[in-house]
């Protein structure tokens, strides 16, 4: 019970920090902008420079420009939740007669997702962070800059990953339950360590499942915690294409009170934005599942 409680406040205290990074990358000089300047100021003055210069460098080779080691780390986290699945999860729902089109689902989401995968980071968006037609981001993950030519493939690539992850929980979730069920535990009773007898509670009943089944309860822990990233990330992704904006557009707009109006003085764009670039729900979609035929001769020569 110790493992669940510690997993469980660290899924909030991340929870958490990523809701306060949300709440403050919008607002200019906020205090969390302050708080990590004046903490960067203070370590500045007691790390050696030439150790500050090598943080830097690597720091710019990892999250800025071409790097496998996060692809690597993808597809371990990735094989380590199916091969768990596979042993153990689809196993015991089989044997337990669920239906073999929702066993199998994860594995087609997987198919669709590793395809999405390769066009996205095969993709020749541009000279990453330099020279990007509707430059996004820099994605990790895929290992290439987010642009105009693979928007789409990052798009459905994010999408089939939540999806995988959702689908995965909620299959392991349902297994756990018709465990409980059919055992009957929930009308049962135990004894204390005071040598009570009491009625079985929600505590008890996942600490059984977790000393029966650590790893599938361990698993379910990791996936829905990464449903809840995914799914807030995707749900971003989907603000940004109904309303034809990246996400550099919108973090400078956001960050420095821009706007896309010229004629407003700086003043004003701090209290108003505007985005000119909206074609629409439809226009906006098509913008990114099917680009002006322009870019594709651009991206052909």
């Amino acid at each position: 019970m110790d493992f669940l409680t510690l997993f469980l406040i660290y899924s909030c205290f991340v929870l958490s920090a990523m809701a306060l990074l949300c709440l403050c990358s919008g607002q200019r000089e906020s205090f969390l902008a302050r708080s990590a300047s004046a903490v960067s100021q203070a370590l500045s003055s007691v790390i050696p420079a030439q150790l500050q210069s090598v943080a830097q460098r690597v720091l710019h080779r990892l999250f800025h420009t071409r790097s496998w080691l996060f692809v690597v780390l993808h597809v371990v986290l990735q094989a380590a939740v199916y091969v768990e699945y596979t042993w153990e999860v689809f196993v015991y729902c089989w044997e337990l007669q669920f239906h073999l089109l929702i066993l199998l689902l994860p594995y087609l989401l997987l198919a669709g997702n590793v395809g999405c995968f390769i066009l996205c980071s095969w993709a020749n968006p541009g000279f990453c962070s330099v020279c990007v037609h509707r430059f996004d981001h820099h994605c990790v993950w895929v290992n290439n800059c987010i642009g105009a030519s693979n928007a789409k493939y990052f798009f459905l690539y994010l999408f089939t990953l939540t999806a995988m992850a959702a689908t995965t929980a909620v299959i392991s979730a349902a297994f756990l339950i018709q465990v409980v069920l059919l055992s009957g535990m929930m009308h049962g009773s135990y004894i204390d360590d005071q040598g009570q007898e009491r009625a079985v509670d929600i505590l008890f009943l996942i600490q059984h499942l977790f000393l029966t089944f650590p790893r599938i309860v361990f698993m379910l822990g990791f996936v829905i915690l990464l449903t809840l990233v995914l799914g807030a990330y995707s749900c971003f992704n989907l603000y940004l294409a109904l309303t034809n904006q990246t996400s550099n557009e919108w973090y400078k707009s956001r960050r420095h009170g821009c706007c896309h109006h010229p004629t407003l003085q700086p003043h004003e764009r701090q209290a108003a934005y505007k985005n000119i670039y909206s074609k629409g729900v439809w226009g906006n979609l098509m913008e990114i599942f099917k680009p002006p035929a322009v870019l594709e001769s651009k991206k052909k020569t």
